[in-house]
């Protein structure tokens, strides 16, 4: 799955020439917490609604709301934006978007195409909404069991192979390090009769440490 599959395409920008004023209008109206600001089709920085907050009287000021409107009218993006923007490829997969989110400590990222253009932006909201769809949490319906595994070459082939050969289907897999050399293995299958499937997996030496009915 890739970042161009899952962004909201046609961000809303705007120029660093607008004033900040204008800009903590548009973050407002469409709630917003940072904008990407664009010089003829060249992303050139971001302004977030904490700088907004930091360029404007406190809250303890003696001026009025038009006076403090007045004077973030008089101020430029550009005065005040971030000039280092962390961005994403379009053609990047979901994965790397999330981690570049996450080693970065960032809530959105604007998204690149290969020339160069802002194409769209990719937040947290976009990769959690990715995960739960993945995971068929929309639906119900279904069955999630967590095994506990060793972590060697065929135990996903053996556990897969089981769980086929008794006519189940499976939804969704996925494998997560848990310690040392062990992985659990988060398997979501079609409504089936689990004791069955359990006893089987059992059987083989494998740890079902989780089993819970989704929606």
């Amino acid at each position: 799955m890739f970042v161009a599959e899952r962004m909201t395409k046609h961000p809303v920008t705007m120029t660093s020439n607008a004033t900040v004023a204008e800009v903590d209008r548009m973050m407002k109206k469409y709630k917003f917490h940072r904008m990407i600001i664009v010089d003829d089709g060249k992303l050139v920085g971001y302004l977030s609604d904490r700088d907004v907050m930091r360029v404007a009287p406190s809250p303890a000021t003696s001026l009025s709301k038009f006076e403090i409107r007045e004077l973030l009218d008089k101020l430029s993006v550009k005065d005040i934006m971030q000039q280092k923007v962390i961005t994403v490829s379009e053609d990047a997969t979901i994965e790397e978007a999330a981690l570049i989110m996450y080693q970065n400590k960032v809530g959105g990222l604007p998204v690149i195409s290969q020339v160069g253009k802002v194409v769209g932006i990719i937040t947290a909201t976009d990769i959690l909404k990715t995960f739960i769809e993945v995971m068929g949490l929309p639906g119900g319906g279904k069955i999630r069991m967590t095994l506990e595994v060793e972590d060697k070459i065929g135990v996903m082939a053996d556990v897969t192979k089981i769980i086929a050969d008794s006519g189940i289907n499976i939804d969704s897999l996925i494998v997560c390090q848990s310690y040392e050399n062990k992985k659990e293995i988060v398997v979501r299958l079609d409504e089936c009769a689990i004791d069955e499937i359990k006893s089987k997996l059992e059987e083989r030496g494998y740890k079902i440490i989780h089993v819970v009915k989704i929606g």
